[in-house]
């Protein structure tokens, strides 16, 4: 029996082992050139005070996809004085343009928290081609989206002035793969890190940006 108790003992002990040397080794603080780059020039804020995580996205993207659940689990837990906010992409392709449109659409018709992972299943599990308006109208009925409300924010003025500010800012951030987090305007985390790696950065990169922002506001006083 005790030889059968060690043998569970040493057997455990090295299962551990394993364990925890295939667990993703996170620094201490993440390193500049490795786990994320300064946004250069550092870009303005739409919300002055607060510190924002910005996700470049697209509807098209398999990993924007995968990574959806995850990341709007971590944005509704995030701590008072953080905005979450997301762009999607166009990267001169027509199709993204359309998506980019319809992210805009329905959250201008306040459809979006419904329909948001939706949209994700529709288009990579279901085959459905959101990208296509016609298609687009179709699913949208089955799903009992008011069709003129939506159409008349899909084809609106605004609606698309946000989709080419949204194409601007991917330019100005250098945004060249999604899914990609920037934080506070001032750094992109690398986006070949795990879903995991990337949120423990940002959330290291928040804590940064907010004992920045503190150590400025002691100087001033």
């Amino acid at each position: 029996m005790k030889f059968a108790r060690a043998v569970r003992q040493v057997f455990f002990a090295v299962l551990t082992g394993v364990l925890l040397s295939s667990a993703p080794a996170y620094a201490a603080e993440p390193v500049e050139g490795k786990d994320y780059r300064r946004i250069q020039p550092a870009q303005l804020m739409d919300t002055p005070g607060k510190i924002e995580v910005t996700e470049f996205f697209s509807y098209a993207c398999p990993h924007c996809a995968q990574f959806n659940p995850q990341l709007t689990q971590w944005a509704e837990k995030l701590p008072q004085g953080v905005v979450f906010k997301r762009v999607p992409v166009l990267f001169n392709r027509a199709p993204w343009a359309n998506l980019a449109r319809l992210y805009y659409a329905l959250e201008v018709t306040g459809d979006l928290p419904a329909l948001d992972q939706a949209v994700f299943t529709a288009m990579h599990k279901e085959g459905e081609n959101l990208a296509d308006p016609r298609a687009l109208n179709e699913w949208l009925v089955k799903k009992n989206v008011n069709i003129q409300k939506f159409n008349d924010a899909y084809n609106a003025f605004g609606v698309r002035g946000r989709v080419n500010r949204g194409d601007q800012m991917s330019r100005d951030y250098a945004i060249d793969g999604v899914p990609a987090l920037a934080v506070n305007g001032m750094y992109l985390i690398n986006s070949e890190l795990t879903h995991e790696q990337q949120l423990h950065i940002a959330e290291a990169l928040i804590a940064k940006s907010r004992a920045a922002a503190a150590s400025a506001s002691k100087t001033k006083k």
